[in-house]
Formats: structure tokens, C-alpha cells, sequence
């Protein structure tokens, strides 16, 4: 592009030549000394225009602040639904430990009354002279809250466990003959040895004799299978239970028997009635406990159950 420049106070006329690069920087220029000069411009409109309280201005201004607290409002509302939601599975989470607790506390011999489950914990102190206290920003709370959760979904997942353990020990434990088969007030023969009744002769006693009145119920020691309901030249009337474990209960000299081999019978089932059948001075439950075939001392299974 050629510029030619005439002028009374050139003898001549001048020809300026412009290149396309050249009037394409001019341009730019132009076009930034615009931009600059309007920014300056908003910015002293607007700086002076607020201490003058103009009406255009003060709707801008304020329009600019409702935008800015609308925002806010949201990121607020935003970060308090997903507080609410995590407020929620704890409550949910808590509820489940409570129910948890309560069934451990059963387990464990203690009334549920006495942990407080459900109950806010005491606390309290003054108020400390020496730190002040802060607020806590939203930052904050939502940190606590994550902290929160992942300790209550880890004590979750150990008292599960611990439920659990506790659950089967608790039924293995009703398959352990440790119930007293009949009320009776003392013993007429332990376990050992003694002298026997017929022959006069020193022979070991294999159960315990319990004294009992003619037609008193005889209840299983623990639950297990019945593998044995028959007449036995010796024990009479006889029940015999299987409670797994090579552990068997037997229960001789019985007036009746009330179960047949082959049914499951649970802890405390009455299964027959005392007698004197058999071989046997009077009425009286010869009961024994053995283990792998062998007889044991049925007063360490019955301890257990104090």
C-alpha cells in the first residue's frame, strides 16, 4: 500500500509505502489502545460512579452482587446436601451398631440397659483459659465427617466380626452337655470310684447319680442328634444323644422315654421321665457323658454352665 503525503511545506510530494505485515500491526495497535482506553474509562466510570450512587451504576452493581450471592448460595447448598447425605448413612450406620451392640451385650452376659445404647454419652469440661476457641469452616466439617464415617464403617465391620465369633462360640456352647438334666437338690453317687450297691465290691462309677421323685422330667443337657432311645439290660429306660464334637450325654434308668432315634432335640427338650428301671436300688438319673467312647466327669461340663 502506497501513502503519497502532500504538503505547502514540502517541495515535493512524499510516497510512503506500507506493507501488509506492517498494517497488520497498525491495526493491532489500533485496536489495543480501543481496548485500553475503554477499560480505563469502565474503570474510573465505575469507581467514581459508586461514590456518586447513580442509578444505572447502583442497578450493575447490584446486579453483579445478587449474581455473586446466588453462587453462593449454591456451592452452600451444594456442600450441605452432601453433608446431609453423609449425616444419613452415619444414622443409618449407627442404628446398625446399636442393634449390633445390643445382641453382643446379650451375648456377653450384660443387659443392654447397662451400656446406654441409644443414649447421647455425657460429656462436658470448662471452658480452657489458656487456647482459644475456633470456629470450624465447612472445610472443616466436611473433613470431620469423612474421618467419621470411615471409623464408624471400620468399628462396623470389627464388631461384625467379632458378632460372629461370638455367635458360633456361643452355639457350640449349647452343644456342650452343660445343662443340669433333672432338679435335683444333691447327688446319691458322683463320678469315681465307689462301692457298689449289689456286689459290695470297690467299682468305678462312670456318671452321676441325681436324686429325683418318680415321673420328673428329664431334659436334654444340650441339643444334638438322638442316636440311642431303647431298653438296656443294665440302664434300663435309655436315652443317649449325640451333640457332635465326639461328645455323647446319656440318660438311664427312665420310667419313660419321650424321643426316638433320629430326632434333633434342642437344649433343655424334655426327653424322658426318671424311674428305676434297669439296674437300680430306686428311683434316681444315672447320667453320663462321653467322649470319643470314653466316660468323662459329667461336674466339668455342668460347671460351665454357672
Amino acid at each position: 500500500m502506497d501513502i503519497i503525503l502532500v504538503s505547502d511545506k514540502l517541495a515535493k510530494a512524499r510516497t510512503i509505502t506500507v506493507s501488509l505485515p506492517q498494517l497488520a500491526l497498525l491495526g493491532l495497535a489500533g485496536i489495543g489502545s480501543i481496548i485500553a482506553l475503554t477499560t480505563a474509562l469502565n474503570f474510573v466510570a465505575l469507581r467514581y460512579a459508586a461514590d456518586q450512587k447513580l442509578p444505572y451504576v447502583q442497578r450493575m452493581l447490584g446486579l453483579v452482587r445478587l449474581d455473586e450471592s446466588q453462587r453462593a448460595d449454591s456451592y452452600m447448598r451444594q456442600n450441605l446436601n452432601a453433608i446431609a447425605v453423609q449425616l444419613g448413612q452415619m444414622q443409618a450406620e449407627l442404628l446398625r451398631l446399636d442393634t449390633l451392640g445390643e445382641r453382643l451385650a446379650k451375648l456377653a452376659g450384660f443387659r443392654p440397659q447397662e451400656l446406654m445404647f441409644g443414649q447421647t454419652p455425657g460429656r462436658g469440661g470448662a471452658v480452657s483459659s489458656s487456647l482459644p476457641s475456633q470456629d470450624l469452616s465447612l472445610g472443616d466439617v466436611s473433613q470431620q465427617l469423612d474421618m467419621l464415617t470411615r471409623q464408624v464403617e471400620d468399628r462396623g465391620d470389627k464388631l461384625g466380626m467379632l458378632d460372629s465369633l461370638m455367635t458360633l462360640d456361643s452355639a457350640r456352647k449349647k452343644l456342650v452337655p452343660s445343662m443340669p438334666p433333672v432338679r435335683a437338690a444333691w447327688h446319691s453317687s458322683s463320678y469315681g470310684w465307689r462301692i457298689d450297691p449289689f456286689t459290695g465290691q470297690r467299682a468305678f462309677h462312670e456318671g452321676i447319680d441325681f436324686m429325683a421323685e418318680f415321673g420328673t422330667p428329664i431334659h436334654a443337657a444340650a441339643g444334638g442328634v438322638v442316636v440311642y432311645s431303647d431298653f438296656h439290660p443294665q440302664y434300663g429306660n435309655m436315652v443317649e444323644i449325640d451333640h457332635g464334637n465326639d461328645l455323647v450325654s446319656r440318660y438311664a434308668h427312665a420310667s419313660k422315654r419321650l424321643v426316638k432315634a433320629g430326632e434333633v432335640v434342642l437344649s433343655g427338650a424334655k426327653i424322658a421321665e426318671v424311674g428305676r428301671t434297669g439296674r437300680a436300688t430306686g428311683t434316681h438319673l444315672h447320667f453320663e457323658v462321653r467322649q470319643r467312647g470314653a466316660p468323662q466327669n459329667p461336674t466339668q461340663f455342668l460347671r460351665q454352665a454357672r
